[in-house]
């Protein structure tokens, strides 16, 4: 298992863009668990996913118009 976090700019507390939330959403709708904090948002997923996971968030982001995607992965016990 991999811990994906991630950071979307620009930010805007309480009132995150369309390039920070479809994101998310996107993962969602692909079954995956997004915990969503101040700072940043995080999943947990089979190391086989990590690979579209990553491309959904940057893919996505991107297209909706941000700036800056910070990305760290790391692996955690199952």
């Amino acid at each position: 298992m991999q811990r994906v976090e991630f950071t979307i700019e620009p930010f805007v507390e309480a009132a995150p863009g369309e390039h920070v939330t479809a994101p998310v959403d996107a993962l969602r709708d692909l079954g995956v668990d997004v915990e969503v904090g101040p700072f940043g948002s995080s999943c947990t997923v089979p190391s086989e996913r990590v690979g579209d996971v990553v491309a959904a968030i940057a893919r996505i982001a991107v297209e909706r118009g941000a700036t800056h995607i910070n990305v760290d992965i790391e692996a955690v016990d199952s």
